[in-house]
């Protein structure tokens, strides 16, 4: 049979698009932050990760500019041979003492991250257990690894407590979680999570992507609920509130030293160019010295948090910026996409297998930047297309 075969069949594609409900890769013209340029007009962005706003900041636009004509364009190497440039230990160091934690290790992506320090630290007799609802890099993560993957459900801290309970004593654990999660927007239940893994010996792995630059101040989970010692490894991203691109994990010199020797997303990869360390680092530099834009993010969670609960609609457990619009109906989660977006307002629309079956939902996600105007328009367009398609 042709391996092709599956390729000249699939076409869930196809038939949103005859529909005209397609709503995936739609291209970017333009970008001030909260509004984006999308097939010529102006649409109010609330799909995007920019939690606080930074890309168009004027010290991260100028520290990447800098960092070019310093740097040129690329490491054009792995870390381990030639692609390690000062400001790659700097910008580790940095991030280590933000993040309260002896040593960090910067990747070139965040995918990248999470495959190369999980997959290193599964051995043959490890057992590595994670949350249904964790991102898809960890689920890959754990495939690459040699040990035993088990998951528990989501949230359901007595069901890995059963599962820890049955792991040998010569077996090493490893519990991975989100710090928040990417498209319910709840936080990890951090107090009863890190006493859990301390009880019975399991080191406990936190992917903070969507958390650094959101909770404790920006620093993270684990600040957030005043527990760093409780957390083994944290894990973050510099395409969120970094406004950048790459990734890294911070934790214990000997176990961040075994990572950079053993990860192989890590030594057989081109390193992170220095506009992209150097956008980081002024990010930092923001997060350390101007707490106002954390705040604003907040204040605009609430904000929509309330608006979205007046109007009737459903938006799940969600306790950060990241807020779900919970329809159901992939057809009808698509329908109502358009409807916003031809009404000025993007979204992420989310079906299976990214979210349960019959779960599908709009993920709106909130910046810093955004203004009262803008959000209560926002609210004002989904009321409206709301109602039109039965959703409230």
């Amino acid at each position: 049979m042709d391996i092709f075969k599956k390729c000249y069949e699939y076409d869930a594609d196809k038939k949103a698009m005859e529909k005209g409900i397609y709503p995936f890769f739609q291209a970017l013209e333009g970008t001030e932050g909260t509004e984006v340029i999308m097939n010529g007009r102006k649409v109010l962005m609330l799909g995007s990760n920019n939690y606080l706003g930074l890309t168009f900041h004027p010290k991260v636009r100028a520290a990447a500019q800098k960092a070019i004509d310093q740097f040129g364009t690329s490491c054009t190497g792995s870390r381990l041979i030639n692609g390690t440039l000062c400001i790659h230990h700097e910008l580790e160091e940095r991030l280590a003492a933000f993040m309260k934690r002896p040593a960090a290790l910067v990747f070139s992506t965040g995918m990248q991250t999470n495959l190369g320090a999980i997959s290193c630290l599964i051995g043959r007799n490890d057992v590595v257990i994670t949350d249904k609802e964790d991102h898809a890099s960890i689920v890959d993560a754990c495939r690459l690894g040699f040990g035993e993957v088990k998951r528990f459900v989501h949230g359901d801290l007595e069901q890995l407590e059963r599962i820890l309970q049955k792991i040998p004593e010569e077996s090493g654990a490893l519990v991975v979680v989100d710090g928040i999660f990417s498209m319910g927007g709840e936080i990890v239940d951090l107090p009863k999570l890190g006493p859990l893994c301390r009880k019975y010996g399991a080191r406990l792995y936190v992917d903070d992507a969507h958390a650094v630059g959101v909770l404790g101040g920006g620093r993270g989970t684990a600040v957030h609920f005043d527990q760093v010692a409780d957390v083994d490894i944290t894990m973050g991203t510099f395409s969120k509130s970094f406004a950048s691109l790459g990734g890294y994990v911070v934790g214990e010199k000997d176990v961040i030293n075994y990572i950079k020797h053993n990860a192989r997303a890590f030594i057989f990869s081109a390193s992170l160019p220095a506009s992209n360390v150097m956008a980081a680092m002024a990010a930092l530099d923001i997060m350390e010295n101007e707490p106002e834009h954390v705040e604003q993010l907040w204040d605009n969670a609430h904000f929509m948090m309330k608006g979205f609960r007046e109007l009737g609609f459903n938006i799940g457990r969600t306790q950060s910026p990241i807020i779900p619009v919970i329809v159901g109906d992939d057809e009808r989660c698509f329908m109502f996409w358009k409807e916003l977006y031809e009404a000025g307002v993007y979204t992420n629309p989310v079906i299976a297998p990214a979210v349960p079956q019959g779960m599908a939902l709009l993920r709106t996600s909130y910046m810093a930047t955004h203004t009262k105007e803008q959000l209560t328009r926002a609210l004002g367009i989904f009321e409206k297309a709301g109602k039109k398609l039965g959703v409230i």
